[in-house]
């Protein structure tokens, strides 16, 4: 797992956020790329993405196994893991 795969930035939300933030977050995000209300090519993806995402942070164990594996990474090996999280944000300002 790589933080491409960051679960928190795919909702939108922060590490530090509640279960109802969370909740809040995938649902807007999944009423905004539903393949059924949004005629995007990659509108089915990104939904992918974000119920992955929903599922992994919404399950206390899993969440927990996904928080102890980001902070490992940026432990072990942190400028890779500090640029991916800087082109993240950047992408999440410019789109």
């Amino acid at each position: 797992m790589s933080l491409q795969q960051d679960h928190y930035a795919r909702l939108g939300v922060p590490a530090s956020a509640t279960a109802d933030a969370i909740k809040a977050a995938y649902r807007k995000k999944a009423a905004q790329y539903h393949p059924d209300r949004n005629p995007s090519p990659d509108a089915a993806a990104r939904f992918r993405e974000i119920q992955e995402a929903y599922d992994v942070l919404s399950d206390a164990a899993r969440r927990k196994a996904f928080d102890d594996y980001r902070q490992r990474s940026l432990i072990e090996d942190p400028l890779p893991v500090a640029r991916e999280i800087a082109e993240k944000y950047i992408q999440g300002i410019i789109h």
